[in-house]
């Protein structure tokens, strides 16, 4: 059973006098697909960088419990956080022309010492994260010929082979056609109905809201909204943090939201 908590308690970001996070808390559960929406420039992406450890903040702490037991997250050791918690950025781009099975690989790359041969767990979860996400005819392809979607995928099927318990989703689905869009948000969901917990940052509103648990609404560094999809996606936030009038219709299978017109 998975049972780690991530929480970022009075996060501040500060770049070049600007606060890019201002004063932010959040609380991440097992069993949540969270949703971090927000206009270009929000600061969702310096959010999931601090909460994967990978920029400390100004000030502000976050915090990661696991097995009963508090700790910051700069002072859990590498490896362990690793094991804990994967982070896919935003438009990676790999450096090796490596084949899509050998990246899918790396995922597995915390479970085991340097120059460690792999072990039949490691085989397994490579083999599982290929087949979900429908990429086992790839596994010998190299990387760099790959489309921009399929990349995707491929860095998606390696976080998914490092079993973590916490996803950090940088537009996890920014350059996938609509099947495969539907098709990684449903594995992302799967992951936390089975325990874990995800939090991608999105764009496509109707989508979020479809398939989140909740939703956190970030403008200029400030969480403006946090809650159910319902309540998060009003007229008046969508007017108010991206500037737009759009119809929503609230359904039972999530919100439906048409953009109408820019509001100048």
């Amino acid at each position: 059973m998975m049972t780690t908590t991530l929480k970022a308690q009075s996060i501040t970001v500060i770049r070049d006098n600007n606060r890019i996070i201002d004063d932010v808390d959040v609380q991440l559960a097992p069993g949540e697909f969270v949703g971090l929406i927000g206009p270009n420039g929000a600061g969702k992406s310096s959010l999931l960088r601090v909460l994967a450890g990978l920029h400390k903040a100004d000030t502000g702490q976050v915090t990661i419990s696991a097995s009963e037991r508090d700790t910051l997250l700069q002072q859990l050791p590498d490896r362990e956080r690793a094991q804990l918690l994967a982070y896919l950025p935003q438009q990676e781009t790999p450096a090796w022309p490596l084949q899509v099975e050998h990246l899918v690989g790396l995922g597995r790359a915390p479970w085991h010492k340097p120059l460690s041969g792999k072990s039949a767990r490691d085989a397994q979860a490579i083999e599982r994260a290929l087949q979900i996400t429908e990429l086992t005819h790839f596994r010998q392809r190299i990387v760099t010929t790959l489309s921009g979607g399929e990349l995707q995928r491929a860095l998606l099927a390696r976080v998914f082979a490092g079993e973590p318990e916490i996803i950090l989703a940088d537009e996890p689905i920014a350059a996938l056609d609509p099947y495969h869009q539907l098709h990684m948000m449903e594995l992302l969901a799967e992951h936390a109905q089975q325990g874990g917990t995800v939090f991608a940052a999105l764009h496509d509103l109707s989508l979020a809201a479809r398939f989140c648990s909740r939703l956190v609404l970030i403008h200029h560094g400030k969480i403006v909204a946090d809650g159910q999809p319902a309540n998060v996606l009003t007229t008046e936030n969508l007017q108010q943090v991206y500037g737009i009038s759009a119809y929503v219709e609230c359904r039972d299978d999530g919100v439906v939201i048409i953009p109408r017109q820019r509001l100048l």
